[in-house]
């Protein structure tokens, strides 16, 4: 099953993507890891790549979409596949079609007030990047990371106003690739607004998988 995940940045994408996989043991694939592995390969993609980055700007659809392309190519995605954050916008899942079919496409919906407090209550070692929520999952001492002992953090990208300014690109960019699926009659909505175990439920429910 190629299955591509869509939704809000903090709408708890990564999470679902992780227990799909451990159920149908397919690979999760996101361009963020594709992006550093292939730089930290010297891949010619990934040497181009890395001259975009460097300069500040940010890396072209049609080298993403390569990277994507190759890595669907590999033995281990001939049974399936979870693309977590791909396509982000209506170009990128048009090229996507060119060379490869979506079985299902999910969308984890979440309202925005949602996500911006889930994530302004997020925070992160620094050390050994564990992450807790100040009243979902707090840790057992305030302030301290349970598993080495460093005073957590809370980045710049989880403060309330950088999220509203990120949910705002999201709806713009991202929000027309459902229109793009659901056109195409492989569009799913589950809700994520719930405990994480209640999502998982709706998603495998979505998929056609037995819990």
């Amino acid at each position: 099953m190629r299955i591509v995940l869509l939704g809000a940045p903090g709408a708890g994408k990564g999470t679902q993507a992780e227990r799909i996989q451990a159920a149908l043991g397919v690979p999760v694939i996101g361009t963020g890891n594709l992006l550093r592995e292939a730089i930290r390969v010297g891949s010619p993609l990934g040497r181009m790549a890395k001259e975009y980055m460097d300069g500040g700007n940010l890396v072209p659809d049609e080298l993403i979409v390569g990277l994507i392309r190759d890595r669907l190519a590999q033995p281990d995605c001939r049974d399936g596949v979870i693309l977590d954050g791909f396509p982000r916008t209506v170009a990128q899942a048009e090229a996507l079609d060119g060379f490869t079919h979506v079985d299902v496409a999910l969308s984890i919906e979440v309202p925005d007030a949602v996500i911006v407090k889930r994530m302004s209550g997020r925070r992160t070692c620094p050390k050994c990047q564990s992450t807790y929520h100040v009243t979902e999952h707090p840790p057992l001492v305030a302030g301290i990371c349970n598993k080495c002992g460093t005073p957590l953090t809370e980045r710049v990208d989880d403060q309330p106003e950088v999220v509203k300014s990120r949910l705002e690109v999201f709806h713009q960019e991202t929000e027309p690739v459902k229109h793009h699926y659901e056109a195409q009659g492989n569009l799913k909505l589950v809700t994520g607004q719930h405990r994480v175990e209640d999502t998982t439920a709706l998603v495998f429910q979505a998929l056609g998988i037995a819990l």
